[in-house]
């Protein structure tokens, strides 16, 4: 089962400090038209990142500039 804390690893690529609960992102993939989750999470104590991860593909991203 996906955690909230290990999807927002799987998009960062590290381990994070804090996550929100996981939420459905009411969009389809780019890459596959597969489902999309986001989550809300501190990579850092100063950052907070939303970021979205497709249940089908390795398809991710984040609200970062």
């Amino acid at each position: 089962m996906v955690t909230p804390e290990s999807l927002a690893e799987l998009i960062e690529g590290e381990d994070v400090m804090d996550a929100e609960p996981i939420a459905d992102a009411d969009r389809d993939c780019p890459e596959c038209d597969g489902d999309v989750l986001e989550v809300g999470y501190m990579p850092s104590a100063l950052e907070f990142v939303t970021g979205w991860k497709c249940q089908d593909c390795d398809w991710a991203e984040t609200d970062r500039e």
